[in-house]
């Protein structure tokens, strides 16, 4: 152990708690690794095991305390703009063939997509606009 120099035991540590952080996703893995990466500076300037340990609790204590609640704000937010299925909610469509509680044809989006009504006793002729409050599977609830 006297032959190994310490800033290249702070990078084995480093890369240790990488290990965890990529098998669990948990980025306080990380943000540890980043100190130990901090701590490993520290060792290879030559100062001395306390101020390695110190670098090392400071930078991952203030990484967890800056990143940690910054990512969760992100994490937590919707995505600003709909995609896949979820955009076609709320769209218009033209009539292709009549539209009633048991089916028919709609082009929506510049595709023809089966569609359904949501009330069955309504129906819609061909020509005619609806809206799309749903889609399941591929095919689209209109009113």
């Amino acid at each position: 152990m006297n032959d190994i120099d310490a800033w290249v035991w702070w990078l084995v540590g480093a890369a240790a708690l990488g290990i965890p952080l990529v098998v669990t996703a948990m980025p306080e893995f990380g943000m540890f690794a980043v100190g130990a990466v901090a701590g490993a500076i520290v060792a290879g300037l030559g100062f001395g095991a306390v101020a390695q340990v110190l670098v090392f609790i400071v930078v991952s204590v203030a990484l967890i305390a800056v990143v940690r609640p910054i990512a969760a704000r992100h994490s937590a937010q919707r995505p600003q703009f709909a995609t896949g299925v979820d955009a076609l909610r709320g769209k218009q469509a033209v009539v292709l063939e009549r539209v009633d509680g048991s089916g028919g044809r709609i082009k929506l989006a510049g595709e023809i997509w089966s569609a359904r009504a949501l009330d069955s006793d309504r129906a819609y002729e061909v020509g005619q606009e609806v809206d799309v409050v749903e889609i399941e599977g591929a095919t689209a609830i209109v009113i």
